[in-house]
């Protein structure tokens, strides 16, 4: 059974995704949230929906561009607003998360034939991956990782303190941007892998469980990448064999092994009391 997994195309490249994109969401998400961007994430998701909708108004087979360039539009949207508004963070990305989502459900009403493309982005179809999506991944994952491996130093100064980090010479401004600009790729990307509604939670899960197990910063971020791949590929290989859709999966693989650092914590924390 195992070797016939293997021997089959879609597969290779499902797994060769989630080996690539689980690891990668996984490191991102110790600086989501340390950074307390969670919800920012969580509004490039959903609001990619618009950007898949006007691929398809717009007769793109696939409208990944389309998701990448309008995410990137809101990103950007939150950040210009923040800073030229008095409006609280949560408040601009509440706004146009449900602003975005309601004119992306508005255009795929006015759309026909579209039914099974919009339930593949709304919950992921890594099993139909392409060659090109794979290749894509590789080159995101891969300068992603480098860039937060060499800035990790000034993104710790910054997540620590953001004007500390200005007097130390670390370019807030620029890094911020360079950070968001990332992210917002990662999460785009990662739509094909869960779904437009659980994309996020492969950023924020690995991270939470290995937080619950790990007293450094270091053992946080192997931990945390440990827990995307076996949570990735587990889920991907389990999708399989009992023929379940692979982006809940994934989750669920993730959320069990959460379940298992909320129990070693608290074993560790009962110990240490007694």
């Amino acid at each position: 059974m195992l070797s016939e997994m293997f021997s089959e195309a879609f597969m290779q490249r499902a797994l060769i995704m989630a080996l690539l994109m689980g690891p990668f969401c996984a490191l991102m998400g110790v600086f989501v949230t340390a950074r307390k961007l969670s919800f920012f994430s969580e509004t490039l998701a959903h609001s990619s929906l618009t950007g898949v909708a006007l691929g398809f108004w717009w007769g793109l087979s696939d409208p990944t561009l389309t998701q990448i360039l309008f995410s990137l539009v809101i990103a950007f949207g939150v950040i210009w607003l923040k800073e030229n508004t008095k409006l609280l963070t949560d408040t601009i990305m509440a706004v146009l998360l449900s602003g975005s989502v309601a004119v992306g459900v508005v255009i795929l009403s006015l759309l026909k034939g579209y039914r099974g493309e919009l339930h593949r982005y709304l919950f992921g179809d890594i099993l139909a991956t392409g060659p090109a999506q794979v290749w894509f991944a590789a080159l995101i994952a891969g300068l992603g990782s480098c860039f937060l491996l060499f800035k990790m130093r000034s993104l710790i100064l910054l997540t620590l303190n953001a004007g500390l980090a200005q007097v130390s010479g670390v370019r807030v401004k620029v890094l911020n941007y360079l950070f968001l600009l990332l992210l917002t790729f990662t999460v785009a990307l990662s739509v094909r892998l869960l779904g437009i509604i659980l994309v996020t939670a492969l950023l924020i899960i690995p991270a939470a469980a290995a937080r619950n197990v790990t007293t450094n910063l270091r053992r946080h971020i192997v931990v945390s990448v440990l827990m995307g791949l076996i949570s990735g590929v587990f889920g991907v290989m389990g999708a399989y064999y009992f023929d379940l859709p692979c982006g809940p999966l994934i989750v669920l693989t993730a959320i069990a092994l959460f379940i298992l650092s909320v129990a070693f914590h608290s074993i560790q924390k009962l110990c240490k009391q007694g």
